[in-house]
């Protein structure tokens, strides 16, 4: 199994601290990095993303079912969201893809070419099995508790 940099992790954070604020009027404050299994609870909402190019791996952006909610009413202006129908579910994903478009900005910026999958959500229990990497999880989570965490199991092949 291979480590990965700080140096390579710290792009995924910047790009969804700073979409979160920008586009979910939501200040973030980054947790403390830790190895995880990709194991998931039955509440749980997931965005799956893959990464190929230099990187190879994916990133998955964990939240409860309840705050998964509150993001996509956030995305969709302030409009209640009661259940992830497929206008939520688009919302969440379109979060992924700009959270994940904006890590590839910042990590060409250091001469990192990747390219990011489609997004596919997952929900409920969910556990995911790789052998090539460890999985990276950082927690973040705001003063009025909206919890998400990152999940990154990417492998540097530069």
């Amino acid at each position: 199994m291979g480590d990965i940099s700080v140096e390579y992790i710290n792009p995924f954070l910047m790009a969804a601290t700073s979409i979160m604020r920008d586009i979910c009027q939501v200040e973030m404050k980054i947790g403390k990095p830790y190895v995880k299994s990709t194991e998931f609870e039955q509440e749980s909402v997931i965005i799956m993303i893959g990464v190929t190019g230099e990187m190879r791996g994916q990133v998955m952006i964990a939240f409860s079912y309840e705050k998964a909610l509150d993001i996509a009413s956030r995305m969709m202006m302030g409009m209640p969201v009661t259940e992830l129908d497929e206008m939520s579910t688009s919302a969440i994903s379109e979060l992924g893809n700009m959270i994940m478009g904006n890590a590839a900005t910042l990590l060409s910026t250091k001469g990192i070419g990747i390219d990011i999958t489609p997004p596919t959500i997952c929900r409920g229990t969910v556990k995911f099995a790789q052998s090539y990497t460890k999985n990276i999880c950082i927690p973040l989570s705001n003063e009025n508790d909206i919890t998400m965490e990152i999940d990154i199991a990417v492998k540097n092949d530069k």
